[in-house]
């Protein structure tokens, strides 16, 4: 009688088998899509792979996910208004590595994830005005704003802070454009810590740091171009 009945018991398990394996590599490959993309198409600025691949995972999640609720509500919103952009740390680890390079990973891939669920054409506010013109004054050879600051973004935050972000980002720069040009060698602005950590001149009391940075390094792209051009 166990006998008879052995090559049906064996065959409702080899049934409920394949249903759980489909069950779990379809939500493995689901999971795959999500998690572990391919980020051949991203810079490389240094870190383990641990921490790239980490920093950009979280930050595209992240960035995906304010992407579609936005979406769904008809906006577009400046990513340096969400929290989970400003702290930049979601899913970070001492372990992994150095927490500013995390940073510009997962805030880099935030800002992708945003796009790809909600893209900027859908946009009218003056900040996307204002960064399509900044992007077409970079492929004009970087038309030169100079220290004329009502020619640059307006992103919130004081006047105070403002000025001073983007009189601090552009000195340095010019700096830094400067030296390159003497050397005859030509830097990615990315590359210098002073951008990296676009902090010179801030103080608490001006207010948001995130906000302080982005003016910054902002200055500091238009500064480098000027003095590397010969200004």
């Amino acid at each position: 009688m166990k006998t008879r009945h052995l090559p049906n018991k064996v065959a409702a398990v080899l049934v409920g088998f394949s249903v759980l394996v489909g069950l779990g590599f379809g939500g493995g490959a689901n999971g795959q899509d999500r998690r572990n993309r391919r980020w051949d198409g991203y810079p490389n600025w240094g870190g383990s792979y641990d921490l790239r691949q980490t920093a950009l995972n979280a930050g595209y999640n992240e960035g995906s996910m304010e992407g579609r609720r936005d979406r769904d509500r008809g906006r577009h919103s400046d990513y340096a208004s969400f929290s989970s952009f400003q702290k930049a740390t979601k899913d970070y680890s001492p372990r992994l590595g150095d927490r500013e390079l995390y940073r510009r990973y997962f805030q880099l891939a935030f800002s992708r994830g945003y796009e790809t669920e909600n893209p900027g054409q859908i946009r009218n506010d003056r900040n996307d005005r204002n960064d399509r013109n900044n992007d077409r004054n970079r492929n004009d050879n970087r038309q030169s704003r100079g220290r004329n600051w009502d020619r640059y973004g307006s992103y919130g935050g004081s006047y105070q802070l403002r000025q001073t972000a983007l009189n601090a980002g552009y000195n340095e720069g010019i700096k830094q454009g400067r030296n390159d040009r003497r050397r005859g060698r030509r830097t990615d602005y990315r590359d210098f810590s002073a951008y990296q950590n676009a902090t010179q001149d801030y103080s608490s009391k001006l207010g948001d740091r995130e906000l302080y940075r982005r003016y910054y390094r902002e200055g500091f792209e238009n500064g480098y171009e000027d003095g590397y051009n010969g200004g």
